[in-house]
């Protein structure tokens, strides 16, 4: 028995080898035809390794949606024809809005022309012209000065707040909603400039630049007789020009709304933009005196700057910074303290600035 034995291989599994994985075979039945007969059965294979086998790699983890895509969604498509009928509608929307401000102004019009020809009267009492009063050259200026043209120019300046909406109500659904919320600082602080513009020319610009037209006139022993149509004119076009100039911060900060324009941009090229303001401000300034050019150019600048300041707050919060207001607060207040104890000083001590030496005297 022991010399057959001799001949017969060792049995597997008797620790000279690692014995093999265990195969486990699962026969899953196919359903065939729609006749609900069984066509046939597969076997399919299942290999479950047991010990030192490699590990199933994890699921990869789930892609979080982008939060512009979400926006997007949100976006109004509309073809071409769709946008004309917007602008369509928006245009006669605002027509009614300043149709309704101009019947308004129309019951007002006798008040609204003493407050608009102030300026007139009182530049030709201090140049001593007697009476200071317009005049009419022909029969229908008056009727269509006062009664047409000055209610049309007091409605812009009422229905302003309404046009404004109605144009960020064409442009609104193309922007993302986290951008739709500024809607109504859009609204006010346009409207706001257009009448702070209009006010700074009336109050100001115009009233200086007025006085020294007719002046220059006056000392070569002219007498001014000024119309009312040609003052009107004059007083149209400062005023909406002012009015215009003065929406230029709210023109910087829609163009970094839409992405066209940015901060740094504006800063690297502020000479060239200075430049043109200077231009401008030369265009809409009714005198070619420097005194009454600096007097538009110099808060044209300032609004430029100022634009591009809330540009910047645009793009802080796009990136998701904050502005560091407390220390721009207190740099402020710092400023203003320094400027009032100089003007506390000057004005307690009686002292007063001169060009050559000691430039301060009392």
């Amino acid at each position: 028995m022991e010399e057959d034995n001799k001949g017969v291989p060792p049995p597997e599994g008797d620790g000279s080898r690692e014995a093999s994985p265990p195969v486990n075979i699962v026969e899953s039945p196919k359903v065939g035809s729609s006749s609900g007969e069984t066509s046939r059965t597969e076997k399919s294979v299942a290999v479950a390794v047991q010990g030192g086998g490699k590990k199933t790699p994890p699921p990869p983890a789930p892609v979080e949606p982008d939060p512009e895509d979400e926006e997007e969604e949100g976006m109004l498509r509309m073809s071409f024809m769709e946008h004309l009928e917007e602008l369509r509608n928006r245009i006669l929307k605002a027509v009614y809005g300043l149709a309704v401000a101009f019947v308004f102004a129309l019951v007002f019009a006798g008040k609204l022309w003493d407050i608009i020809s102030d300026p007139a009267v009182e530049a030709l009492k201090h140049l001593g012209v007697n009476p200071p009063h317009l005049v009419i050259l022909t029969p229908m200026e008056g009727f269509s000065v006062i009664w047409v043209e000055l209610p049309l120019l007091c409605s812009v300046f009422l229905a302003s707040p309404w046009i404004v909406y109605q144009l960020w109500a064409f442009i609104s659904p193309g922007l993302y909603k986290r951008e739709r919320r500024w809607a109504l600082p859009f609204v006010l602080l346009t409207a706001g400039l257009f009448i702070a513009g209009g006010l700074f020319a009336y109050f100001l610009a115009f009233r200086f630049g007025l006085e020294f037209l007719l002046g220059i006139g006056i000392t070569n022993g002219v007498t001014p007789m000024v119309s009312i149509t040609e003052y009107f004119d004059l007083f149209v076009n400062v005023t909406l020009g002012v009015g215009l100039v003065f929406e230029l911060p709210v023109l910087i900060f829609l163009l970094t709304l839409l992405r066209i324009l940015s901060p740094r941009f504006l800063l690297r090229h502020s000479r060239y933009a200075i430049l043109v303001i200077v231009i401008i401000a030369a265009i809409v300034t009714p005198t070619p005196d420097v005194f009454n050019l600096m007097l538009f150019a110099i808060p044209m600048c300032a609004l430029y700057f100022v634009g591009i300041f809330f540009s910047y707050l645009l793009v802080l919060k796009r990136e998701g910074k904050s502005f560091p207001w407390k220390q721009a607060i207190r740099l402020v207040v710092i400023i203003l303290l320094i400027f009032a104890a100089i003007y506390g000083i000057f004005t307690y001590f009686h002292l007063q600035v001169h060009r050559n030496w000691p430039y301060i005297t009392r």
